[in-house]
């Protein structure tokens, strides 16, 4: 059996173009999909895809750990930069799909078989519509306890929100206040049994990250995320400290010593690495064990397309330390029409069952797919009121 190509399908979804990657074999029909969405790098990722496709190009697809080393080694660059790294995520999660097509199981299974029964899914505010999630004023905090609710009657127990305004190196109170009031408003709409996560998306400076996690203590988060950029470990490490709120942070590391040295640190609760970005699946299991020793949970960052999901789920159910699955359902009304799943799911609390079918589970609609060609992404920009450049 050999690999005689590997395509691309971009499939623009408004703020995000989604990369779909195909492994074609020699066997008629036997194809395994991936996904390397990356965020205003969709065409430096397409032609990262294309500069590995001659190192896998006849070569054996069964060899995953073997074609994942020669993708990462090769080319005399090691593979984790952002957007080489996803390119090789990409090819590795079709890798694992096709492996599991080949031998007629679902890719846990491969990993020693399901861990658990179901696996807990929560969303964005707006299910992921970007002016909902992403375009909210933090200054509004009926709408953020408006879309608090919303979630709850669409069936989740947990949600997500960006309740953290930007901020400059240091600011006074005002932005802290900010962020409470919009927390306070979605607790009260909500009340204490659902789980509210807040995103600073690495917003805030080191201090700021720090006087945020301490003002929304109060409210029983059920995690912070990335209060300042993982590049500052040893503050993440001293914000963690200071708070009983569980601290999650992950998704911009792309390589394995990265993770070791924030987990040295103890820097963070939640293990938050991308599939499509950390070196895919085989990367991410290396990851899990390491983070197994640590004692931490595992939340995959995944606010990509319907291949991203799949793969993180499938490695949820394998993955002992896995303790939820973010999910963007409501990104793009046609979501559904590009993918056939296998996953069960219950609307009720949004439990994901196991599946029974080959691989992720899952097809891509290639048709679906050609309606929505690429497009530049929208774009998303963040000025300090004097001008300067802030952090998205």
């Amino acid at each position: 059996m050999k690999i005689t190509a590997i395509e691309t399908l971009v499939c623009n979804a408004r703020m995000r173009n989604w990369v779909f990657v195909k492994v074609v074999t020699d066997q008629p029909g036997l194809v395994g999909w991936g996904e390397a969405t990356l965020e205003w790098h969709t065409r430096g990722v397409v032609s990262s895809i294309e500069d590995l496709a001659p190192l896998l190009i006849g070569e054996d697809p069964r060899r995953i750990e073997y074609l994942w080393q020669m993708m990462f080694r090769q080319h005399f660059w090691h593979g984790h930069g952002i957007v080489r790294s996803t390119a090789i995520s990409g090819i590795d999660i079709a890798l694992w799909d096709l492996l599991g097509k080949i031998h007629g199981v679902p890719c846990s299974q491969l990993w020693g078989g399901p861990v658990r029964d179901w696996i807990r899914t929560y969303c964005h505010l707006g299910g992921g519509k970007m002016e909902d999630f992403y375009e909210t004023s933090v200054e509004d905090a009926q709408r953020f306890a408006d879309l608090a609710v919303q979630a709850v009657e669409e069936g989740f127990t947990a949600f997500k929100c960006m309740a953290v305004p930007p901020t400059r190196p240091v600011e006074g109170l005002q932005p802290i206040r900010t962020a409470e009031r919009a927390v306070a408003a979605m607790r009260e709409a909500v009340g204490d049994a659902i789980d509210i996560m807040v995103d600073c998306h690495a917003r805030p400076s080191p201090r700021m990250g720090l006087k945020f996690a301490q003002a929304l203590e109060p409210y029983g988060l059920y995690f912070f995320e990335e209060p300042c950029w993982p590049e500052h470990v040893s503050a993440l490490a001293e914000i963690r400290n200071a708070v009983a709120t569980p601290i999650a942070t992950g998704e911009r590391i792309t390589s394995i010593e990265g993770f070791r040295d924030l987990f040295a640190a103890g820097g963070c609760d939640v293990c938050q690495f991308d599939v499509t970005h950390c070196g895919g699946l085989t990367a991410a299991r290396r990851i899990s064990a390491m983070a197994e020793a640590w004692g931490l949970g595992l939340a995959p960052h995944n606010p990509q397309g319907p291949v991203s999901t799949a793969a993180s789920l499938e490695l949820g159910f394998a993955q002992p330390g896995y303790i939820i699955c973010e999910t963007v359902h409501a990104d793009v009304p046609w979501r559904q029409d590009v993918v056939q799943e296998s996953h069960q799911r219950k609307q009720d609390g949004r439990l994901v069952l196991p599946h029974t079918a080959p691989g992720l589970g899952i097809e891509i609609n290639e048709q679906e797919v050609r309606k929505h060609p690429f497009e530049q992404e929208l774009p998303q920009r963040v000025y300090y009121p004097d001008g300067s450049i802030g952090d998205w």
